[in-house]
């Protein structure tokens, strides 16, 4: 019923007159107003009045618009823009009733102009609906009429498909004369540069050796700009202090990680992560590309000036957060990393996984986007972040030996194009040298990692992030890591991917790890779990109503009580939320200056 009311709606949108009878379909046309109204144009820049409806009847070449392809092209818009548009026009009638002579008139004006473009930009994904179900409906006759009908010479069947392939070509043609691209073009495009640019290749083919990247060593200087200094080796462990140095500063290592998903800080302004002597921040790439793009990004000056931080920031290749929801979550580990089952039929935002990178769709507007080993690290140099991550494969957890074999095979030759990629030029955008970490694949299978530090290692990366799966628990994880972190090369500095929480942080950095990144001290935040010496601080409980201490006696962090801290949560107000994420940054910090100390004292 709502089908057939929309079709009597649209429909009616039209003249009569305009129709003429043909046999078996009848297709609205929507092609020959359409070129001098672009409907993305901006509020302010609306000036003309949209064309008069016109409707194209039949499915003939004879009766279609002429009007050229270059004088009709429109943008289809998605059903963000729509919905924008929606706003807009809300907005404006909402300024009517609060304005008065000259400028009340004018902004009715504008209303009904932009009330016309609404129309249209509704009509349009409408329009391109039609002609696609219509070319699809006839296919599949064509199709039927092949398989169920014997070959004949000049028969009825034969007219009759030779009919429907004629309608076929006359409504691709008006297709691409109404939205400025080919119907061919529109039905491969989104996964054409994935699906016609890769040869099939063995899953097992070896990535490019050490060689292919000769002409860059030493015609190249790797270390101006990033280098990584060591300061101490305990006599007591395999932890050291270090210092990585990059353009945007120091960080002194070992040193957590705050990830800053869309380049925020959940409830935490630049100013006080800085304030919290924050030194290196994660920035995720997936969720930049999403929005709100890397090309704003860009024009703002790059990542730092987006955001207002001068200190360090690293980047992922944004394959994580891809696979990663694309997948469906199993158990948590006591590490805090998720481990998943990626459902490799379908599902999630994940459209394809080839030799050429991954086909996604956004969660913002539903666009599909490509990124591939070279696009990742041309969005990283738009972001202009100082560490970069190339782009890898996260297999789902639980796969078979050989499943685990071909992914950690196409990490690595990814990751060989992205390293290729970034030595072409090794700056930012912005003009800063940038560093990039290989990733270490191989899951708990200690042959694949000991292949994979092997190789990675004869390549002129900066530094080295451990990532895949390490385990289903935290004793797993550390046996991986006791066996792995001895064989990095001990110049360069080494991450751990998405693991920080405290009890890990105090099991890995003894066994060498410089820095981690983890989202969890922010999480629990907003959620009321306050970190402290003495154990985790549940500020909603009611034993915390008339506790004026501090949130941790032993750490200086807020200057608030925990009974303050306890009312603002109780009454939602979104300060609470602040004061505890400020809280536990403050108190991360303060524990891994503890830590480099302790080091350098041999105590750990």
């Amino acid at each position: 019923m709502r089908i057939a009311s929309a079709c009597r709606l649209i429909l009616c949108a039209f003249p009569s007159s305009a129709f003429q009878p043909r046999p078996r379909r009848l297709v609205l046309g929507f092609s020959s107003f359409v070129g001098q109204h672009n409907v993305l144009t901006p509020l302010v820049s609306m000036s003309e009045p949209p064309l008069k409806r016109q409707a194209v009847a039949g499915l003939g070449t004879d009766s279609m618009d002429t009007t050229p392809a270059s004088e009709a092209f429109l943008p289809l818009p998605t059903k963000a823009e729509i919905s924008e548009k929606a706003s807009d026009l809300r907005r404006l009638r909402s300024r009517v009733n609060s304005s008065t002579g000259e400028t009340k008139e004018k902004l009715k004006e504008t209303i009904a102009k932009e009330e016309e473009t609404y129309k249209l930009m509704k009509l349009g994904p409408n329009r391109a609906s039609q002609i696609k179900g219509a070319i699809t409906t006839a296919l599949k006759k064509i199709k039927t009429r092949q398989a169920s009908t014997a070959p004949s010479v000049d028969g009825p069947e034969d007219v009759e498909n030779a009919q429907l392939e004629k309608e076929v070509e006359a409504l691709k043609a008006e297709y691409e004369r109404t939205f400025g691209v080919s119907y061919s073009t529109v039905r491969s495009n989104k996964r054409r540069s994935l699906k016609n640019s890769t040869e099939p290749i063995d899953p097992l083919t070896p990535p490019p050796p050490p060689e292919a990247f000769a002409d860059y060593v030493g015609g190249v200087d790797l270390s101006e700009g990033f280098r990584f200094e060591l300061v101490h080796q305990s006599k007591k462990s395999g932890a050291r202090v270090g210092r990585i140095h990059t353009a945007h500063g120091i960080i002194n290592t070992p040193a957590f990680v705050p990830v800053g998903t869309n380049a925020a800080l959940k409830a935490v302004s630049a100013e006080i992560a800085k304030d919290a002597k924050t030194q290196l921040m994660f920035v995720n790439t997936y969720h930049m590309l999403v929005h709100p793009g890397a090309d704003v990004v860009e024009k703002a000056g790059g990542v730092h000036k987006f955001m207002n931080r001068d200190d360090p920031i690293i980047t992922d290749s944004g394959g994580f957060q891809v696979f990663s929801l694309a997948s469906t979550s199993g158990e948590d580990g006591p590490e805090l990393k998720k481990k998943s089952k990626r459902n490799e039929n379908g599902g999630g935002t994940l459209v394809k996984v080839s030799e050429e990178g991954t086909l996604f769709r956004s969660y913002h507007n539903g666009k599909l986007i490509e990124l591939t080993p070279e696009s990742s690290v041309a969005a990283q140099k738009q972001l202009g972040s100082d560490i970069i991550i190339p782009l890898d494969e996260l297999p789902p957890y639980h796969v078979s030996e050989q499943r685990l074999k071909e992914s950690v095979f196409l990490s690595h030759r990814w990751e060989a194009r992205s390293l290729l990629a970034h030595l072409k030029n090794p700056n930012a955008a912005a003009g800063h040298r940038q560093a990039m970490y290989a990733v270490i694949h191989g899951g708990t299978n200690q042959e694949l990692r000991g292949l994979s530090v092997d190789y990675l290692s004869s390549l002129p990366f900066d530094g080295y992030a451990i990532g895949g799966s390490l385990g289903k628990d935290r004793e797993e994880m550390l046996e991986l890591l006791r066996w792995l972190l001895p064989r990095l090369p001990k110049d360069k500095p080494n991450h751990l991917l998405g693991i920080a929480d405290i009890p890990s942080v105090q099991a890995v950095v003894p066994l060498g790890v410089d820095t981690m990144d983890a989202c969890h001290p922010t999480r629990i935040a907003r959620h009321g779990t306050l970190l402290s010496k003495q154990g985790d601080v549940k500020i909603n409980s009611g034993i915390y109503l008339e506790d004026f201490g501090p949130i941790d006696p032993e750490v200086e962090t807020i200057p608030y009580s925990r009974s303050y801290v306890h009312h603002l949560f109780k009454q939602n107000e979104p300060l609470a939320m602040s004061l505890a994420s400020e809280h536990n940054l403050r108190w991360m910090n303060a524990l891994m200056v503890d830590v480099r100390a302790k080091i350098m004292r041999d105590e750990i």
